[in-house]
């Protein structure tokens, strides 16, 4: 792994950790028997390693014939595998007070994909398709304008995360209903923004449209069961 992403990835950490220790002073973040630091970092390895493992299988790489090409993480990580193994490993770790858990780290989380999409400035790659906008910014050396798209994704899951942490600080929101919001948040983001990316085939927009079907699905399951 290079450097510049060892950046983005520092910053990404760093924005966990503060969403943990503002949530910690107003007692959001009580009530759950686990440590969310340490749950939270064990599903980020846990997640890399398993996004790494599909990428080097999908790519007909043998990870007994070739365990060393597991740590080049720079090489590729499957976004959907990495996903799929840090929700595991998370759900592994808190499933003796699973709803509590996942609430509690629901705006951390979102935090945390902030903070990687806001490494963009450390990995000089923010920037997507052509704009005109005000604000839009331009590669070293290029004329063309462009979209800051990794800093639109950071800013609306910044604001996610904070208002997540306020609904849980102002009242008592339903069992997984912050984590379902979080989930709705994650995937409605990459969504709205994929299409201001250099390539609308460049993600898997099928997985962040079902994590928008599966937040929403849970969000309303919460809510309801919560009036009844």
């Amino acid at each position: 792994m290079e450097f510049t992403l060892l950046g983005s990835a520092a910053v990404a950490i760093g924005s966990f950790w503060l969403i943990i220790r503002w949530e910690a002073k107003r007692g959001n973040a009580a009530g759950c028997a686990v440590d969310i630091w340490d749950a939270g970092l064990a599903a980020v390895i846990g997640g890399v390693l398993v996004g790494r493992l599909v990428s080097m299988i999908s790519a007909g790489i043998s990870p007994f014939s070739d365990p060393g090409q597991i740590l080049l993480v720079r090489s590729g990580v499957s976004t959907v595998g990495a996903t799929i193994g840090a929700i595991a490993v998370y759900v592994f770790v808190t499933r003796r007070d699973l709803a509590s858990g996942l609430d509690a780290i629901a705006p951390a989380a979102l935090a945390g994909l902030a903070g990687w999409h806001a490494g963009c400035l450390v990995t000089n790659s923010c920037l997507g398709a052509e704009s005109t906008l005000p604000w839009a910014m331009t590669l070293d050396g290029s004329a063309v304008t462009r979209h800051p798209v990794e800093l639109y994704a950071a800013i609306l899951l910044a604001v996610a995360a904070v208002l997540i942490a306020r609904w849980k600080e102002r009242g008592r929101p339903p069992e997984f209903a912050p984590a379902a919001t979080a989930l709705l948040a994650a995937g409605g983001t990459r969504l709205v923004t994929e299409p201001m990316r250099i390539s609308l085939s460049g993600g898997p927009v099928w997985f962040y449209g079902a994590g928008c079907v599966v937040g929403t699905a849970i969000l309303m399951w919460s809510l309801r069961r919560s009036r009844n």
